[in-house]
């Protein structure tokens, strides 16, 4: 992209982000630069990121320009070099919105916060469903995260299951009000949640007073949601089951389950054999939730074993618990590992371009070895995809 014509001569900025390469053309120089943020890319990228800069002195006219057409012609060739790279904003956070919607059960309103990208044109939709407690305002790194790689983010607050059973009361009264709320009155409430905010997406992207007109593609759609959360994609995306209602929407094109859960009452197999929508799986070798849940890493696990082959993957995270996946630890629990909420964010990121955004980029990355740079050895990467 030609930036400015100036006495100084010509100034060129080709952008492979997060990575710049910027040409100047002088009356008797050429300069040729890379700009890069190194703390932006991964291991694999900066092996590609050695080129220093490059200053050329042409005999002639002639020679100056031909020497200026192969520096750019070089650009672009060296763009596969760098590669696909799920690491580092692209985007400028535009705006967030909090606002309530009434839900189709009579006196229930829906809380919302809902993120843009500086980003023109109709964007990919994530919905979030938070775990037993929290709330829209939770799980704040992946909400900027996606946002910032271009997606439109709504982060659901489910009421009965939210964080209004923390407020006011003594810590024993809390895990009173949290064993409680996990019902099954309350799962089908957050699926009915969860259809409530699809419908709504299609009336605001109609209506030209809405803040959301024309912004979001209500037909490339995924969902995320931790722990309770995470049970809430499960039956959006079509587990089966008798506690739950199950309510397959075919409008959700991809899934991110955080601390997943097998049902306690029938064999994994049976629950999720015939789910065929892509889903990423995330749990911890310490991913258990004592005197709340029985779950445990290895029956959070049997939920990947149990999903036929296609496009599923699974990460385990060496030593994370069960509040590694939010933005602040239980108390008692070991100090987080920093690295842990940057795995998540490229490995989900990664995973929503390549089947919200078809990028085979990012796909291949998922596949092939690509994920190693932003793991730790002792974690666990593993995938049953069909072959291309």
């Amino acid at each position: 992209m030609i930036r400015a014509m100036r006495e100084s001569g010509l100034v060129v900025e080709t952008c492979f982000n997060p990575t710049k390469i910027v040409y100047r053309l002088s009356s008797d120089t050429i300069t040729f630069r890379m700009e890069t943020n190194p703390m932006s890319h991964n291991r694999v990228s900066m092996s590609c990121l050695t080129i220093p800069t490059f200053i050329f002195h042409p005999l002639n006219q002639l020679g100056k320009y031909s020497a200026f057409a192969l520096i750019i012609t070089s650009s672009f060739c060296c763009a596969p070099c760098l590669g696909y790279d799920p690491v580092g904003a692209l985007f400028d956070l535009e705006e967030s919105h909090s606002i309530e919607i009434q839900s189709s059960h009579e006196g229930r309103d829906i809380p919302l916060l809902i993120s843009l990208p500086g980003k023109n044109g109709l964007l990919p939709v994530i919905l979030f469903s938070h775990g037993l407690g929290g709330s829209r305002n939770g799980y704040k790194y992946v909400r900027t995260y996606w946002t910032r790689r271009g997606y439109a983010t709504i982060f659901l607050q489910h009421p009965g299951s939210d964080e209004s059973l923390l407020q006011g009361v003594s810590p024993s009264q809390a895990l009173r009000q949290l064993r409680g709320a996990a019902t099954r009155k309350n799962m089908n409430l957050r699926v009915d949640d969860v259809t409530d905010v699809l419908d709504a997406m299609s009336v605001w992207t109609s209506d030209k007073k809405s803040p959301f007109y024309s912004r979001m593609n209500t037909n490339n759609v995924g969902m995320a949601g931790h722990s309770m959360g995470a049970k809430t994609v499960q039956l959006m995306v079509g587990q089966q089951g008798w506690l739950s209602r199950t309510k397959k929407d075919k409008r959700i094109r991809a899934a991110v389950l955080m601390s997943p859960s097998s049902p306690s009452l029938q064999s994994a197999k049976s629950a999720f054999g015939s789910v065929t929508t892509p889903c990423l799986l995330l749990t911890g070798t310490r991913d258990s939730v004592p005197f709340l849940s029985d779950q445990s890493t290895e029956s959070r696990r049997a939920v990947f074993s149990a999903l036929p082959s296609g496009n599923a993957y699974e990460l385990v995270l060496h030593n994370a618990t069960h509040s590694a996946f939010t933005d602040r630890s239980r108390r008692n629990d070991t100090p987080p590992n920093p690295k842990h909420h940057r795995a998540i964010e490229a490995i989900t990121t990664a995973f929503w371009d390549a089947y919200l955004q078809g990028n085979e980029e990012a796909q291949k990355w998922l596949r092939d070895s690509g994920t190693k740079a932003a793991l730790e050895p002792q974690d666990t990467w593993q995938s049953k995809c069909s072959p291309d």
